[in-house]
């Protein structure tokens, strides 16, 4: 099986992402809020090591990415960010460890609006790479808010939109500055660079025995640090 190559790293479709989690879950006993920590931790880290800002919009989905950006919310705020959160759909539908999250910020104070206020980045966690067709709803409203802020977006894993297996771009689909992605970059970034902007991939602590039974050959691209560019 020939493995495609983004930023010079194997990249991964959606359903071989699927199936790292679980054997990250199933056999190694790393479980999705080490991850989702993980994940929102260096989302934080970029976003201040990117910009300069004073205030951030985080738009958060209900499921996995979501819970990244409400993660990432909590680093921020612990920094001295003056951090505003809208959510995708009302809380009580969020899956379990999102939700969690979102309880954490609301202990904290962090405000949590109905509605996205303008800030100096916009960090878009709303849908990762799970997304099939174009985003609808509350999903939707919220990208076309993001793409008419003047202020620069950073979008978590994919942004919001962009299928991440092929690089089709839904109707609509958040225009980031930069993308973080994490553990492999997946194989529909490299076919949009204008919606995905700058690429970067984060450690999420994948060991590579789960990329090895998968086939995928990977020299550990983080031996230098936990973010590194790719584009």
């Amino acid at each position: 099986m020939t493995i495609p190559l983004v930023g010079g790293v194997p990249a991964i479709s959606a359903h071989q992402m699927r199936r790292v989690d679980e054997i990250m879950i199933d056999q190694l006993g790393i479980d999705l809020p080490r991850m989702m920590e993980n994940a929102g931790l260096q989302l934080a880290a970029l976003a201040r090591r990117r910009y300069r800002f004073d205030t951030v919009a985080i738009l958060a989905g209900s499921g996995g990415n979501g819970g990244g950006g409400l993660v990432a919310a909590r680093h921020l705020a612990n920094r001295g960010v003056t951090v505003t959160v809208t959510t995708g759909r009302p809380p009580g539908v969020m899956t379990e460890v999102p939700r969690r999250q979102y309880d954490i910020l609301e202990r904290m104070g962090v405000r949590i609006t109905d509605e996205p206020e303008a800030a100096d980045l916009v960090i878009d966690a709303l849908i990762g790479y799970s997304l099939t067709g174009d985003p609808r709803g509350r999903a939707a409203d919220l990208i076309a808010w993001a793409n008419g802020q003047p202020a620069p977006v950073l979008a978590l894993d994919v942004p919001s939109g962009l299928d991440a297996t092929t690089g089709r771009v839904g109707d609509p689909c958040v225009v980031a500055d930069a993308t973080l992605t994490l553990a492999l970059p997946k194989t529909g970034l490299e076919a949009a660079p204008h919606i995905v902007g700058a690429l970067y991939l984060a450690d999420i602590s994948v060991h590579r025995s789960v990329y090895r039974e998968m086939g995928v050959d990977l020299v550990d691209p983080f031996s230098a640090g936990p973010i590194v560019r790719l584009r």
